[in-house]
């Protein structure tokens, strides 16, 4: 099988953790792969990092620390590590469990007082006796076991209920459109069988997730759902180690309905930006989404049917500051990308010293020589994209906007500076250092 599937799978989040090592690595498989061979400590989980392709292996997991919310990382967490019960004799137990059945405190299996050990950390490494938890070294029919504190009880077993085939009740026609941000079933169980805690309690994890702070947002009962864009709905469970975790509802087979128009200029941080802008803000072109070259990536469309992952445009899938892409240079792995704002007339009549700019249409023009044309067109004649003003990559040149105050060379818009015959750009393509644009002559004959 692949390696991943002894890891539980959690997106955006971060855990607090003491013992890591770093590591760089291409993808998750890679990370994987290092936390197996971790010899530092016992590797329990790992961070892995989509743009920086960084990886950590971590000693602790998310039942023995606290967890963060971080876009653009994933969680992977063995799940030898996360289970509480006990399959057959329990020789694989590696649960947290640190104390008898009769509530005894266990004594730690690397001390030697009260009780002389015969099986330690050193003449069993494979068995996890770590700190006081209990463990089967022995592989004992009747489960796990530890020395205990008690000077007058040698061992005793431990409570560790046994593992049932745990179900998530999913009512039956239910399932969720894109990534279940509108999902209103009923239910009320994790992924791995943890019933959820209600939104309006704050044991046994406190949190902001309340009707109050979310109206819009269905909170009701103890209900699966999705409040804050996460790849699919959760819920705080009532296990007091777990804070939260994914449900596990199928996609709908049906495509959502399509809503109004997407946006074609930015506003907000850009996420329901729509437009075809594949160009970042140095010059770059963008790497298509259902691509891994140059870059590897965890983007892939058919995970993020709602994200507009389309072509190589620029888009804001992971809520950063604004819309960006995976660039065509192998030695930039991402950047951001310049989205026209949807303000930029009402600012400009505010008083900016910027002219007021339209979001492209399909019949922007020119007028005589398109030396005053301040459209933001961005595509040549033969289609390629034109290269930023202001930036000397992939060619140099000396039409920069200190040089031409007057010409509005701004981003990588269409203009003609040195009275050209029509408006022009340098392209991002390494052969073709410069086209005229694809625009037409106004047929207008009225003044400007």
């Amino acid at each position: 099988g692949d390696i991943l599937d002894d890891y539980l799978r959690t997106d955006g989040v971060w855990i607090l953790t003491r013992n890591k090592q770093f590591y760089k690595t291409n993808n998750e498989k890679e990370c994987a792969e290092k936390c197996e061979a971790e010899r530092n400590f016992t590797c329990r989980a790992f961070l892995f990092t989509r743009k920086k392709l960084e990886c950590l292996t971590l000693a602790e997991n998310a039942k023995m620390t606290v967890m963060f919310s971080s876009t653009d990382t994933v969680l992977y967490e063995k799940r030898i590590y996360l289970m509480q019960c006990k399959r057959g004799s329990g020789m694989d137990y590696r649960g947290t469990e640190t104390k008898t059945r009769r509530g005894i405190p266990c004594q730690k299996w690397a001390e030697k007082k009260p009780h002389k050990p015969n099986y330690t950390p050193e003449k069993h490494p494979n068995a996890g006796l770590e700190e006081n938890y209990c463990r089967n070294p022995d592989g004992d029919e009747s489960g796990p076991w530890c020395y205990t504190t008690d000077p007058a009880i040698r061992f005793d077993y431990c409570a560790i209920p046994e593992c049932e085939d745990q179900v998530t009740h999913t009512a039956e026609g239910e399932c969720m459109q894109c990534n279940g941000e509108d999902y209103h079933g009923e239910v009320s169980r994790t992924e791995s069988g943890l019933e959820c805690q209600r939104w309006d309690a704050q044991e046994p994890h406190m949190h902001g997730f309340t009707q109050k702070h979310y109206p819009e947002k269905d909170l009701k009962m103890n209900y699966c759902r999705n409040p804050d864009g996460e790849l699919r709905p959760w819920c705080f469970t009532t296990n007091p180690n777990k804070r939260w975790e994914y449900c596990n509802i199928p996609r709908c087979s049906t495509h959502p309905p399509v809503s109004g128009l997407d946006s074609q200029c930015l506003s907000e941080k850009g996420e329901d930006y729509r437009g075809r802008i594949s160009i970042t803000e140095s010059g770059n072109a963008c790497q298509h989404w259902n691509t891994q070259f140059p870059h590897k990536h965890g983007w892939i469309p058919d995970r993020y049917p709602c994200k507009g992952l389309e072509e190589n445009y620029c888009r804001n899938p992971d809520g950063e500051k604004k819309p960006w892409c995976y660039t065509t240079n192998s030695s930039v792995r991402w950047e951001y990308c310049t989205i026209p704002p949807c303000d930029r007339t009402e600012q400009g009549i505010a008083g900016m010293n910027d002219a007021p700019v339209q979001v492209p249409l399909p019949e922007e023009c020119y007028r005589g020589t398109g030396q005053s044309y301040r459209g933001t067109t961005s595509i040549t004649a033969s289609g390629k994209q034109c290269q930023a003003w202001s930036s000397m990559v992939p060619h140099r040149h000396i039409k920069t906007p200190d040089r031409f105050p007057d010409a509005d060379l701004r981003d990588n818009y269409c203009r003609n500076p040195d009275g050209d015959s029509s408006p022009w750009c340098f392209t991002t393509d390494p052969n073709t250092i410069w086209e005229y644009c694809n625009l037409k002559r106004c047929d207008d004959p009225t003044q400007e």
